[in-house]
């Protein structure tokens, strides 16, 4: 059932495959496993502080952007097949996904001179985003905080050793020594105390969720994102439903994904009375 195969008996068959690394170099025997392709792409190294070791992400983002690609993939040539009746053979590789991923900081890198990320040393989130960008333990929890001068956070806080720092190139040259004063004065008070002080100011900040904190939230409430799936076998489960939107409907259903082999013997037999073509499912 390879795509020139299939294609003789219907060429406007659209045909979509994923492979670890492409169809041909000497990568393409390898096997295709997410911590694998993670680890070849350096992924790995953005992740984590500047003193440990390369850290993956804790989701089989590979497989889930190759998906994704191929689907994306699968749509163009769909509205191609409708526009001139042609099909097509749609490829994506799981390497070429992740490097697409990293597109924001592997565009840096390589119009920058090639410096690569540095990871810092104190609450690294993003290798090349300057102080205090990061993720800070408070009293009682944890503090993300994005962009915002140090100055200007220095005085929101009342965390004085911070307001000198008026270069704003130094937020990069010294990021770990602001990314370090910072940490400390942010272990003084809880978390509810320090947003009750940078949200009314336009503070780009938030809370640090478990799921089962977010759970409880009218945030997450409102996005009904819960659904039931029952399997072949009757086991009910909750997950998650359709994260798209149209015409203000939520998608939901409750059939679960097929155990292997289930359709092999089921056939469906479709009539399309319009225009008198069978079609065989």
């Amino acid at each position: 059932l390879d795509y020139a195969s299939v294609k003789q008996h219907c060429p406007s068959m659209i045909y979509g495959e994923i492979t670890g690394y492409g169809k041909k170099g000497p990568w393409s025997p390898m096997p295709g496993q997410d911590l694998l392709v993670q680890s070849l792409s350096g992924l790995a190294w953005l992740n984590g502080n500047q003193n440990q070791p390369p850290t993956p992400m804790g989701l089989s983002v590979a497989d889930l952007f190759a998906g994704q690609h191929l689907a994306q993939g699968i749509l163009a040539a769909l509205i191609k097949r409708a526009s001139c009746g042609e099909g097509s053979y749609v490829h994506v590789s799981m390497l070429e996904s992740v490097m697409d991923m990293q597109f924001e900081v592997f565009t840096t890198y390589l119009n920058d001179g090639g410096q690569s990320p540095e990871r810092s040393a104190v609450n690294n989130a993003n290798g090349y985003i300057n102080a205090p960008y990061g993720i800070y333990q408070t009293l009682d929890g944890y503090l993300a905080i994005a962009m915002v001068p140090v100055p200007v956070l220095g005085k929101l806080i009342s965390c004085d050793s911070l307001i000198g720092y008026t270069d704003s190139e130094t937020w990069c040259t010294r990021r770990d020594e602001i990314k370090s004063l910072l940490a400390d004065h942010l272990k003084t008070r809880t978390t509810e105390y320090w947003l009750s002080k940078l949200e009314p100011a336009d503070v780009w900040c938030a809370d640090v969720y478990t799921w089962d904190k977010l759970f409880k939230t009218d945030g997450f409430k409102e996005l009904d994102m819960l659904q039931t799936v029952r399997t072949p076998g009757g086991t009910e489960f909750a997950t998650t439903r359709c994260p798209i939107t149209i015409d203000r409907e939520h998608y939901k259903s409750a059939k679960a994904a097929p155990a292997i082999g289930q359709h092999n013997n089921q056939y469906i037999y479709y009539k399309e009375n319009q225009h008198g073509t069978d079609y065989l499912f």
